[in-house]
C-alpha cells in the first residue's frame, strides 16, 4: 500500500484504508483517484519501465504555495506508466526538520523537493556537506516525450548558475523546479478605483502614504470599523521574503558587479554607502511608520489575508499566493497584480527576483535511478500542465508558461508582466565552507529584520553583523 504523509504544526493523524486514527502529530494517509472518475486516455510515458519493478521511491516535499494537489496526481500516473513501483510521499510546510533525523542516521529519501532557501538550512547543509548527487547525466539525455536534450529544454543561464551547480565545477547537483517572478504584491482594483499610479520610485512608493491618510481611502476592518490601510506588510516571523526587495534593491543601488561581491563574501562588499541606502530604506519602513501594525509577529497566511482585506497595501511575494491564498476571505473585487520593487532614481534600471525552486537527489539515495526516472518524468508536457491546472504555476522550461496558459489563472498570467521593463535576477551564493558554522541568512534576515523594524537595530550594526559572517566565512575558505 502506497502511503502519503503530510505533516502540519498541529496534527498528524494516521488515515488508512480501514480508518482513522489519531496519532500525535503526524499524518499518514492512503490516496488514490477516485474509481467513478475516469482519467483521459494517454499514452504511457515509461522509459525501461521493466527495471523499476518492485522498486519503491521515497520523495520529500517541501509544501508551500503550490500545495500537494499536483504531487498526489503525478505521482499516480508515474506508478501507473511504471507497474509494481510504489511510491511513499511525505509533504510538510517544515520538511526539512522532518527529514533530518533520516539524514543523520543516512537513509535520506530518494528524491528531495526543498529549495535551498528552505527555513530549516537542511539543503544549505547537504550542499556545503557535498550530500547531493551529481546529476549532469540526466541533462544530457533526450526528454521523455520530445526528440530535445533535457539541457536544451531548460530556461537560458540556469544550470550553469550557482543555484544549480553550486561548486561551479561544471557539473550540476540540483535541477530546477518552477520559475516564478517575486515582487510587490497589490490589489490592481484598489489602484483603478482610486485612480492610483503605480510607484516607479522610492520616493512616489513612499508618497503614496499621504493617499492613504485620506479617510475616503480608509478601508473597514471585522469590527465594522473604517481604519487607515497600511503601506507595506510582510511575512513578520519569516523575514526571508523581504529578499524579494533587497536584492533588487541592492543591484539597483550598487550594481550587479557589486551584488555578485555580496554573493561571494568579498569584505567590505556589505559595508559601503550604496548597501546602506538599500537597508536604511528598509529601516524607514518600520521607522517611518509605514509598516501594517503588528506585523513582525505574523506568519506568512496572516500577513497575506490581512493585506488581501485591504488593511495594507503592498506586500512582498511570488506569484504563487494566489493558489496559496485562494481561499482567503478578500477585499470586494480583489484582483492580484505585481509590480517589481522600486528604484532610488527615475529612469533606473529596474530589477525583479526570479524563485527558482529546486529537485535534488541524495548522494546516499537508496534507489538513484528510480529518483533520475521520476525527475524525467517531472519535465515531461503532461506534467507541466498538471503542475498549471492543480498548483497555477510554471515550470522553468523554455514556452511552459505559453503551453500552461489555458490552465493558469488570469491573475497568475498577469504576474508574469512584472518581468516586463525589468531585468530578472536570481541570487546565487557562493558556497559556504564545510568548516564555516555561519548561515548567511540568519545575519541578513533572521537576527536583524525584526530588531531593524522595530528601531531596536542600526544600519550600521546591520551591516557589521553581514561582515563579521562575511568575515568567518572567508577564514575558512580553502580549509581542507
Amino acid at each position: 500500500m502506497k502511503t502519503i504523509k503530510t505533516y502540519s504544526r498541529l496534527t498528524w493523524i494516521t488515515i488508512t484504508v480501514i480508518g482513522l486514527i489519531a496519532v500525535s502529530i503526524f499524518i499518514i494517509y492512503t490516496y488514490r483517484a477516485s474509481s467513478d472518475e475516469e482519467p483521459p486516455i494517454r499514452a504511457p510515458l515509461a522509459q525501461n519501465a521493466n527495471a523499476f519493478k518492485n522498486k519503491e521511491l521515497h520523495i520529500a516535499v517541501f509544501q508551500g504555495g503550490y500545495g500537494q494537489e499536483y504531487w498526489k496526481e503525478i505521482i499516480e500516473t508515474f506508478e501507473a506508466d511504471y507497474p509494481g513501483v510504489l511510491v511513499h510521499f511525505t509533504i510538510s510546510p517544515r520538511i526539512g526538520d522532518v527529514i533530518r533525523p533520516q539524514l543523520v542516521a543516512g537513509n535520506p529519501p530518494d528524491f528531495l523537493v526543498i529549495s535551498d532557501t528552505e527555513q530549516s538550512g537542511i539543503m544549505t547543509s547537504l550542499i556545503k556537506e557535498k550530500g547531493l548527487m551529481d546529476i549532469t547525466g540526466v541533462f544530457d539525455e533526450f526528454s521523455l516525450d520530445s526528440d530535445q536534450r533535457l539541457k536544451d529544454m531548460i530556461l537560458p543561464g540556469i544550470l550553469e548558475s550557482k543555484r544549480f551547480a553550486p561548486y561551479q565545477d561544471g557539473k550540476i547537483y540540483l535541477a530546477p523546479f518552477n520559475a516564478a517572478p517575486m515582487g510587490l504584491i497589490y490589489n490592481k482594483t484598489l489602484f483603478q478605483e482610486k485612480g492610483w499610479k503605480l510607484p516607479e520610485t522610492w520616493d512616489e512608493f513612499f508618497a503614496l502614504e499621504e493617499e492613504l491618510k485620506k479617510k475616503e481611502n480608509y478601508v473597514m476592518d471585522e469590527r465594522g470599523k473604517l481604519v487607515k490601510r497600511a503601506l507595506f506588510t510582510y511575512q513578520g516571523i519569516y523575514p526571508e521574503y523581504l529578499e524579494e526587495i533587497l536584492y533588487p534593491a541592492l543591484a539597483n543601488s550598487a550594481g550587479i558587479h557589486e551584488l555578485k561581491r555580496i554573493f561571494s563574501y568579498e569584505p567590505g562588499s556589505f559595508r559601503n554607502e550604496s548597501v546602506k541606502k538599500v537597508l536604511d530604506t528598509l529601516a524607514k519602513l518600520g521607522s517611518g511608520g509605514y509598516l501594517m501594525e503588528g506585523t513582525v509577529g505574523l506568519n506568512h497566511t496572516q500577513s497575506q489575508s490581512d493585506m488581501m482585506l485591504g488593511k495594507a497595501v503592498f506586500i512582498v511575494n511570488g506569484s504563487w499566493m494566489e493558489n496559496e491564498m485562494k481561499d482567503a476571505p478578500r477585499e470586494a473585487g480583489f484582483q492580484f497584480g505585481m509590480m517589481p520593487v522600486p528604484v532610488f532614481n527615475k529612469g533606473d534600471e529596474r530589477y525583479i527576483l526570479s524563485s527558482y525552486e529546486q529537485f535534488s537527489i541524495p548522494a546516499k539515495a537508496k534507489n538513484p535511478e528510480l529518483a533520475k526516472a521520476f525527475l524525467k518524468f517531472l519535465y515531461t508536457e503532461h506534467s507541466l500542465i498538471l503542475f498549471a491546472e492543480k498548483a497555477n504555476g510554471t515550470f522553468a522550461l523554455k514556452g511552459a508558461q505559453e503551453l500552461s496558459q489555458d490552465k493558469l489563472t488570469a491573475g497568475v498570467y498577469e504576474m508574469f508582466s512584472a518581468y516586463e521593463g525589468a531585468t530578472a535576477i536570481t541570487q546565487e551564493w557562493n558556497v559556504v565552507p564545510k568548516q564555516s558554522k555561519e548561515d548567511i541568512r540568519n545575519q541578513l534576515f533572521k537576527n536583524a529584520i525584526t530588531p531593524i523594524m522595530t528601531g531596536r537595530m542600526t544600519t550600521e550594526e546591520w551591516m557589521d553583523q553581514v561582515e563579521a559572517a562575511f568575515a568567518d566565512i572567508q577564514a575558512n575558505m580553502g580549509t581542507p
